[in-house]
């Protein structure tokens, strides 16, 4: 069976952490004998940032850490009705040009002889209903969501004829504890800017937290304006900017504990739908603290797999009481790594997809019907 992803990219995960997810769900299709390859556009917001900030040494960096995955760049003249000519299942990410979805689904209607899915993983079908509303989806065989308010949002809508829930998740290949790393920090944060989405979210439970406890710690990720890098220095939080997925773990490793700090349109019209780097952050054994959000599907036990807090005032005092308890800690970081093994890894997501497909009437076994046919 061959897999065709349409990704906003694959490559860099330069504010775009949807790759992450593809790249764990590509890599156990390979490994389980499937066919996998993702479309990206050239000049792509992300892979044009993460060329700028970091070079071509970035590309090649993913080439190293990921070397069973196929990604190729199109352009205008690209040939996508060749391409999904080879293909058995096509997924489209919600990032695609909206002509190019219509496109897409045109060749599905025309007698094209492959599966046609679309996939959401952001809060735009709520924040920007136009972008998503606006989409010709006619063709597409169903929607995959990840949340089950999303999916409900889609299915209220009129949005899909079949619209199914399947949550992101770690790819725990790559993301796992390293008991040999020296603690070396109290707290480490992993995340973007995310304009206004959360400024003030990441005052509450991350600089002002540090800043009381006089915390010793790193802050990873890109789009920060000055204001924001002036208000990590004055809490005394070191920045370090982009950081390749693949070295987050040695990362989380370094420090004693984390935070998830959600953006606010997941919290007020998407409850139930966590950042992915919750999952990995639990799937690398780090113990961690929540700002508010609401686990509607139950992903996670609350209180075991990770602590919450309501505001400023109680995350610093759980960070300083979990700081000072190295027990507590470990089983913390045990109960979350537990469950992300039991039921949050890319393994878990390509097993769901396979029983969607399924349940679709689609032949899953690795072997193409259209290499069977030839």
């Amino acid at each position: 069976m061959r897999f065709l992803l349409y990704t906003h990219s694959l490559v860099s995960d330069w504010n775009h952490g949807n790759a992450h997810f593809l790249r764990g769900v590509m890599r156990d299709l390979v490994e389980r004998g499937y066919e996998a390859k993702a479309l990206e556009p050239i000049g792509a917001w992300s892979r044009e940032n993460l060329l700028k900030d970091q070079g071509e040494a970035a590309v090649t960096r993913f080439r190293q850490d990921f070397p069973t995955l196929q990604s190729e760049q199109y352009d205008a003249g690209f040939d996508h009705e060749a391409a999904l000519d080879q293909a058995d299942l096509v997924l489209v990410h919600e990032w695609t040009d909206p002509a190019l979805v219509a496109r897409i689904g045109k060749a599905r209607r025309d007698g094209g002889r492959f599966t046609l899915i679309f996939h959401d993983t952001h809060h735009r079908a709520v924040s920007a209903e136009s972008d998503i509303g606006g989409l010709d989806l006619s063709g597409y065989d169903a929607v995959l969501a990840f949340g089950e308010t999303l999916r409900e949002r889609y299915l209220k809508a009129g949005w899909g004829r079949r619209v199914f829930t399947w949550h992101e998740a770690a790819d725990d290949r790559l993301f796992k504890p390293h008991p040999e790393v020296e603690k070396t920090e109290d707290l480490i944060w992993i995340g973007n800017w995310g304009d206004d989405e959360r400024t003030a979210e990441i005052a509450s439970f991350l600089t002002e937290p540090a800043a009381r406890l006089k915390l010793k710690g790193t802050v990873r990720g890109v789009r920060y304006p000055e204001s924001a890098l002036k208000s990590l220095d004055k809490a005394g939080l070191s920045y370090g900017g982009w950081i390749a997925n693949a070295d987050v773990p040695i990362a989380f490793a370094q420090a004693k504990l984390t935070m998830h700090i959600p953006r606010r349109p997941y919290v007020e019209s998407l409850p139930g739908i966590p950042t992915i780097r919750m999952f990995e952050a639990l799937a690398c054994g780090i113990p961690l603290i929540s700002a508010p959000w609401n686990d509607a599907e139950g992903l996670f036990r609350a209180g075991k797999d990770f602590l919450f807090a309501e505001n400023s005032a109680e995350m610093t005092e759980k960070i300083r009481k979990l700081l000072a308890d190295p027990e507590q800690r470990a089983e913390i970081s045990a109960s979350g790594l537990e469950t992300i093994r039991n039921r949050h890894t890319c393994r878990h997501r390509v097993d769901e997809l396979l029983a969607i497909l399924s349940g679709l009437g689609i032949n899953t076994s690795a072997t193409s019907p259209k290499e069977t046919a030839a």
